[in-house]
Parts: structure tokens; sequence; C-alpha cells
């Protein structure tokens, strides 16, 4: 007997059934380390995060999901900031763990999902996104929305790093389950994905993320949006 849909966790699991399993699919993404993946060999942080850190941002206690190997989790605690680190892939949890060891900073790591981590409402200063978001299916938009505006304080920022639609295909989003497939992550127009965020953040910079050679020690590809948003009141 096919388990009911009764409420949206199973609307949502139903769904996520129509794709591939993510937790697998990372697990083997980062079991290869010197595959020619950019982020793999450079251990610096994204110019954009940087940025924003020398313009003033100063969180106390930062989220950063889908944080692979560390990179910028590592960035962060060096600034001074409390952070809490998640990755669905076991792999990437370990090479981060010994990246941070490396580095000499202490980071809360946790293999899990966004959508399974425990956390006390309100707490951060800061939730940064490189690359998760364009991951998502289109209906864990609604829950990852939710979960930002949870656990952000009262005016709390965000961060993303996003593909545009020269990182990746511009599938809409009844493609995705017509097709089964995100067909490598979706990329977004700015307008596509503004407006999943507008009326929840004031958008406080958007734009192409600079191309940066690598051995300047930050990391930079302009085939990615990313933005600072803070959370409306």
């Amino acid at each position: 007997m096919k388990k009911a849909i009764l409420n949206y966790e199973d609307l949502n699991e139903m769904l996520d059934g129509f794709l591939r399993e993510p937790k697998e699919f990372w697990d083997h993404f980062y079991k290869d380390r010197t595959k020619e993946i950019p982020f793999f060999k450079n251990k610096g942080p994204d110019e954009n995060l940087v940025e924003y850190f020398t313009n003033g941002l100063a969180p106390e206690r930062v989220l950063e999901i889908g944080c692979g190997p560390s990179r910028n989790a590592v960035y962060m605690a060096k600034k001074g900031c409390q952070v809490d680190a998640l990755d669905v892939s076991s792999n990437a949890i370990e090479w981060a763990k010994e990246r941070a060891k490396e580095e000499e900073v202490n980071i809360e790591f946790h293999c899990i999902s966004l959508f399974d981590f425990k956390f006390e409402a309100h707490t951060y200063d800061f939730i940064y996104d490189c690359g998760l978001f364009h991951h998502l299916a289109p209906h864990r938009r609604l829950t990852y929305l939710e979960i930002l505006k949870k656990a952000l304080k009262k005016d709390g920022y965000f961060g993303i790093v996003c593909f545009n639609t020269e990182g990746a295909l511009g599938t809409p989003d009844w493609e995705v389950y017509e097709k089964g497939s995100l067909h490598g992550g979706i990329g977004y127009t700015e307008e596509r994905l503004k407006e999943v965020f507008v009326n929840d953040f004031n958008i406080l910079n958007f734009r192409e993320m600079k191309k940066i050679n690598h051995m300047d020690g930050l990391f930079g590809e302009n085939f990615l949006w990313v933005s600072l948003m803070q959370l409306r009141n």
C-alpha cells in the first residue's frame, strides 16, 4: 500500500522521490579529492564573502549551509565568528574537519541535511549558502525560506552564491519533475532568483561573482550570482 499524503512533509517526501537521493550523490562527489573541481584545489574563501567582511559585516554567530571542504567556514572562524557548518556528505565533512584542524580553528560541523538540522530559533546573525540553493528541488525552496527566517535573528543577514544561466541550464520548475532531474543544478536569471527572496529580504547587493585568479587566495567564478540580503522585520 502506498503511503498517503496527509501533511506537508509527506508531500515533500513524495516529490523528493522523483529526484536523485542527495546524500549518496554528494558522498560520491566528494570521494575523489583530486578531481578538477575549482573549489577542491582552492582553499580560499569566496571573493564576495571577503568583500562583505571588509565592508563591515561582523557576525558573531554564523550558519553555513552546504559547507563542502569548509573554505568559507574556516575564513569566518578566523574572523572570530562562532560557526556551525552543515553538509549532507560525510566525505565533505571529513575533509572539512581536516582543513579546520590544519588552520587551527574551531568549527561545529554537522553531517546532516539542512531540513533535518535542529537549531534554536533566531540565533544566527548571518547564514551563508555557497552552492546549495541551486541544487534544491523547487518544492524545497519553501521550507528553505522558512528555515532561514526562523534561524536568523531580527535584522539578520543572508548571503548566497548561486548558478546563473552560464553555470547551469535554466530548467523551469515543472520540467524538473517531468524529466525527473535537476540537470546538475538550476541556473537562475536575476529576476528568477530575486523573486524567491524579495518578499522576505531586502536585497542589499546583487551582482555576478568576479572571476579570480585562484593564485590570489580567493575563489571567484563568473558563472555565479552573489548576493547579500537582510531579513525584513
